[in-house]
């Protein structure tokens, strides 16, 4: 080959790669959602902590500094963006609690003391600041469950207790007790995530030794009906197009729901968000978060407005807060 056909062919094969090079760019950049930066959590930072809303307010208590196992609560002014210190919460400290608000209460329960694996059970009453004790999880003492309200009935579920589980347990205020709830046919795991989209449920990722999940699962209180969704695993083999380009599967994620669609948030190593539309059982990502990767923080939504705070990535811990804005473009300046 002659020195003028080499140098076509490298200025070709160059070209090749500074645009393929800008086209992965500008596939990040073409994300759509902006992070805004709020009030720094008052209290230690931590990860592992367990949250809940009530009115435009979210409580967040117990968690893990790296050091210390946490008890204090702490209630977040929404509309303020303030952060005020509430009653300790009056069981042991301890962190990967399970939590939900139900008829304007707060529950805590479950967790892991750095010894002990718990079933013990709190209500907290905003109205009075002040906890109350209940009756003790009905199902075996375990951390990493999920907790969610939904269709005004409250559950616990799945977990670790030395195994992987997959059982849920439904908690009746009224008689203060709990009954066995219909399961789901998936896996047992632990790390899972929930949110609520017009009185379902819907449930996923999570871990079971050492393998990430992939089945995700709506779940409607008025039947007591599990439903299974379409996988969030990628794959480029079927026929479809539409999860080819899924890196969903993560564990120690946090979740909320707003304007009739859910999200996934961070995880282990991760910072990615990924938007759920359940009238087409699609996933979209959106813009990432804007702080630091994290695993085991929080997330929560108020009146229509998301957030996802605290967490850890090794043996930092972190105690920003952030709230995401799914229909703005990304903005680098406004924090």
């Amino acid at each position: 080959m002659n020195s003028f056909k080499k140098g076509i062919l490298f200025t070709t094969l160059f070209a090749s790669l500074v645009f393929t090079g800008c086209s992965n760019d500008d596939d990040s950049d073409d994300l759509i959602g902006n992070w805004i930066k709020k009030s720094s959590f008052d209290g230690p930072a931590r990860s592992s902590a367990t949250s809940f809303v009530i009115g435009t307010y979210a409580f967040v208590t117990t968690g893990y500094t790296g050091d210390e196992y946490l008890k204090d609560l702490w209630a977040y002014n929404s509309t303020g963006d303030y952060w005020e210190q509430k009653a300790d919460f009056i069981g042991v400290a301890r962190s990967s609690a399970s939590g939900f608000e139900l008829n304007e209460k707060g529950y805590i329960g479950l967790g892991y003391d750095g010894t002990n694996k718990l079933k013990d059970f709190y209500e907290y009453d905003p109205s009075s600041n002040t906890w109350m004790q209940k009756t003790d999880f009905a199902g075996t003492a375990r951390y990493s469950a999920v907790g969610f309200q939904v269709g005004g009935k409250a559950y616990f579920g799945t977990g670790y207790d030395g195994n992987y589980l997959k059982d849920f347990y439904q908690y009746d205020p009224t008689t203060d007790s709990w009954s066995l709830a219909n399961g789901f046919s998936g896996n047992k795991r632990r790390n899972a995530t929930v949110f609520v989209i017009d009185d379902k449920a819907y449930f996923g990722t999570g871990i079971n030794n050492g393998a990430y999940q992939v089945d995700f699962w709506m779940f409607d209180p008025a039947t007591d009906v599990w439903t299974r969704k379409r996988d969030i695993d990628q794959d480029t083999d079927d026929d479809y197009d539409y999860n080819d380009d899924y890196v969903i599967l993560r564990s120690n994620a946090t979740s909320f729901s707003m304007n009739g669609l859910g999200y996934v948030a961070c995880g282990e190593s991760s910072k990615s968000i990924w938007e759920y539309n359940p009238t087409t059982d699609v996933w979209l990502e959106r813009t990432p978060l804007e702080g630091s990767a994290r695993t085991d923080a929080i997330g929560f939504s108020i009146n229509q407005r998301g957030f996802v705070m605290l967490g850890r990535t090794g043996t930092s811990y972190f105690e920003d807060s952030w709230e995401f804005k799914p229909l703005e473009e990304q903005n680098d300046d406004d924090n």
